[in-house]
């Protein structure tokens, strides 16, 4: 798993780190490292290196000072190097004058436009991680004059550091070159970070275990469950499905055919869809009703079963069955509007909850906000659950305090039924016996990747994510086998 620190973290292991570095040192490496970065991203993006023209946007920060730095270093290169100084009394003195000796150049803000036009790559030296708010006046202008493509250090400018938001101007960078470990604001804010590169100087070992983490594809595949030669449709896992109605049929046959497609060992479903879905998935045993589905390993229950008392009367008896649950759509909003439905649960059963948005505003009595790790880690602690809140960023909490946060491979899952395909994954990994934290981050991950490969860059229907499913998993696994 990728590990995530939170600012502060970062800023406690720097200080620990400084204490036992000669002066300098760090930020020497972490410069060195941004103008091979820099480099490479000028091959990639103009064909070359040596006279290509670098323009550097730096502000009073140690952002600024490994611009300045990375900039001198550059000009080794045969690259033109100009810094535009947004307060040229609080530059970095020592990285200025790198620079200057190196044979770059140093400018006022007013005389920036003219060097940002002819410019090739823009570094965005602006803030570091001790900034917050949108870019100031000054900075927003210059910005927004850049045509060419913009490397930020560290985190783009304007944008939140520790929750990924943005409420102004801010810098919306191609490449973003960090150090040290990774912050909140590039797994939450990968539309403003672009390709985010992790420049190592030694900090990990100060930094302690991750606040936040990102599963890998190795961690993905490992969490998905693969048929040994013992195994039966039993030992594979037997997922119940308690979703959809005479008006809402689809919500039953996406979530019942993303369970088929993600492996599972039987398929039960119950509703008032059966005979939609068993035309569907003949391999799904249908019945009407949860009472007659028969042995379940696990349940989804909410897709479309209506808020009325019916659908709480399902979800009531789902819970207390006393086998994991996954419950999403209409069933998030029953435990909102009768929160006396968890009665029926063991507190010590797994409980995956999946709401967006508005689902969480009804849970919660509020909105998630911009601090979206904050509004997960609170809904999973009040209702002792993972909570997998829905997003472009899916983040998700477990009531021990573990963090996840997906990775987004576009927005094309923004569609209809998409939920219920999610719910279908989750639902397939807790009845193999996953843990349901990892459970809800792998179906997330493979949700994600599916929704790639059924788009690709076009859009697409729930139904077309469904098919997608084997394909995910299966190039999941080619990159680990």
């Amino acid at each position: 798993m990728q590990g995530i620190w939170t600012t502060e973290r970062i800023r406690e292991a720097e200080g620990r780190l400084f204490a036992v570095t000669p002066e300098g040192e760090l930020m020497r490496r972490a410069s060195f490292g941004l103008s091979v970065q820099l480099a490479d991203f000028l091959e990639d993006h103009t064909g070359g290196v040596s006279g290509r023209r670098v323009v550097l946007l730096v502000g009073s920060g140690d952002n600024g000072g490994d611009a300045l730095w990375a900039g001198a270093f550059l000009r080794r290169r045969g690259v033109a190097v100009t810094a535009i100084l947004l307060k040229p009394e609080k530059a970095h003195p020592a990285g200025l004058k790198a620079l200057k000796r190196a044979g770059g150049r140093a400018v006022s803000a007013e005389d920036g436009p003219q060097w940002i036009a002819r410019a090739d790559v823009v570094v965005d030296g602006i803030v570091g991680i001790s900034a917050s708010g949108s870019l100031r006046p000054d900075a927003a202008r210059l910005v927004d004059l850049v045509e060419a493509p913009i490397v930020a250090v560290d985190l783009p400018s304007g944008v939140d550091p520790d929750t990924g938001a943005v409420d102004g101007p801010a810098v919306r960078a191609t490449r973003t070159v960090t150090f040290g470990g990774l912050k909140p604001v590039h797994v939450l804010a990968p539309s403003w970070c672009g390709e985010v590169v992790l420049v190592d100087i030694g900090l990990r070992p100060e930094l302690g275990e991750p606040q936040l983490r990102r599963l890998d594809i190795v961690d993905v595949a490992a969490a998905w469950p693969v048929p040994g030669p013992e195994d039966d449709k039993y030992s594979q896992g037997v997922v119940g499905i308690a979703a959809g109605s005479a008006t809402y049929p689809g919500a039953a046959v996406l979530a019942a055919g993303s369970a088929v497609r993600a492996t599972s060992g039987l398929v039960r479903y119950a509703g008032h869809a059966a005979d939609i879905v068993r035309a569907q998935w003949p391999e799904v045993i249908a019945t009407g009703t949860v009472a007659d589905a028969g042995r379940v390993q696990a349940w989804v229950v909410g897709p479309g079963i209506g808020t009325g008392s019916d659908g709480r009367d399902v979800l009531r008896y789902v819970l207390g069955q006393g086998v994991p649950v996954c419950a999403d759509a209409d069933a998030t909003t029953i435990i909102a509007k009768s929160p006396d439905v968890l009665d029926a649960r063991d507190p010590d059963t797994p409980l995956v909850l999946t709401p967006h948005a508005g689902e969480y505003e009804r849970l919660m009595g509020r909105k998630p906000g911009p601090d979206r790790v904050t509004a997960a880690r609170e809904a999973a602690k009040k209702y002792n659950a993972v909570v997998l809140l829905k997003g472009h960023c899916t983040v998700i909490a477990a009531p021990d305090g573990r963090i996840a946060v997906n990775r987004p491979r576009g927005a094309w899952l923004a569609t209809a039924g998409s939920g219920d395909v999610l719910s279908g994954l989750v639902g397939a990994l807790l009845a193999a016996g996953s843990d349901p934290w990892l459970a809800a981050a792998a179906a997330a991950d493979v949700h994600s990747l599916a929704g790639a490969i059924a788009a690709q860059n076009a859009p697409t229907s729930a139904s077309g994510l469904v098919h997608a499913i084997p394909e995910a998993i299966r190039a999941i696994r080619s990159l680990t086998s």
